[in-house]
């Protein structure tokens, strides 16, 4: 028998599946109740960078990283919203994940259709060209690690909740461009799916990946803090 097949298990009044394990994990783990952008908001209140200095910054010209932190989470605000949409069609999803390191999956979703690491990016209202490993972001000089960093998300994740699950538990990434004016995707990215924010809630419409009870455990893997402590 699999692991979602526990016989312990027990289900709610709607004949839902629920792993045991989720109902004794101690609150300080559980990640469920993370809103969208929860890194952001902390990173954000415990900046020692006072109004005052925020405001010298920008008549200097210099680009304080909070302000880049504020956009992020805008942008983390939107797309967890039309994540949290998708409940109603059996997907779960959890905000914030912090990894070992600065890294950080903005939103796990799992359902029917499968598990994604979803990156959100804000653009602002500009093109994108989208390559096999960074964004290019019209007006800016450099080109974004994006890409790269959804994918690495992505293969960090796989291990850690197939470890928790008991099966293999493949994780797709996907990145998603955030007031985008217009986006160019290189035919040659094929392993990263590329959203405008107005496409997120598609990903609902997938399925045939995962099992009610396989999705259900998942998500009590993925909601414990602690198994992230290996990734």
């Amino acid at each position: 028998m699999g692991v979602c097949e526990r016989p312990d298990a027990k289900r709610s009044p709607n004949g839902k599946r629920y792993d045991p394990e989720r109902l004794f994990l101690p609150p300080d783990d559980d990640l469920a109740p993370n809103r969208p952008g929860e890194t952001l908001r902390v990173r954000l209140d415990t900046s020692r960078t006072g109004r005052l200095g925020l405001v010298l910054a920008r008549l200097l010209g210099r680009r304080p990283v909070e302000d880049a932190w504020r956009r992020s989470l805008a942008a983390e605000r939107l797309v967890g919203a039309e994540l949290d949409g998708l409940a109603a069609a059996g997907w779960e999803v959890v905000h914030s994940i912090a990894l070992p390191g600065d890294a950080v999956v903005p939103h796990l979703l799992i359902g029917p259709g499968g598990v994604f690491c979803v990156a959100p990016e804000p653009v602002r209202g500009a093109h994108a060209e989208v390559g096999e490993e960074t964004v290019r972001v019209a007006g800016e000089r450099h080109g974004r690690p994006c890409v790269r960093r959804v994918r690495q998300a992505a293969a960090r994740c796989a291990p850690v909740l197939t470890r928790g699950c008991g099966f293999l538990v493949r994780v797709h990434p996907v990145l998603v461009l955030v007031g985008a004016a217009g986006v160019e995707v290189t035919p040659a990215l094929e392993d990263v799916r590329v959203l405008r924010e107005d496409e997120v809630a598609g990903l609902g419409a997938l399925g045939g990946a995962l099992h009610p009870d396989r999705v259900d455990r998942v998500h009590t893997v993925a909601r414990n803090r602690r198994v992230w402590l290996a990734a």
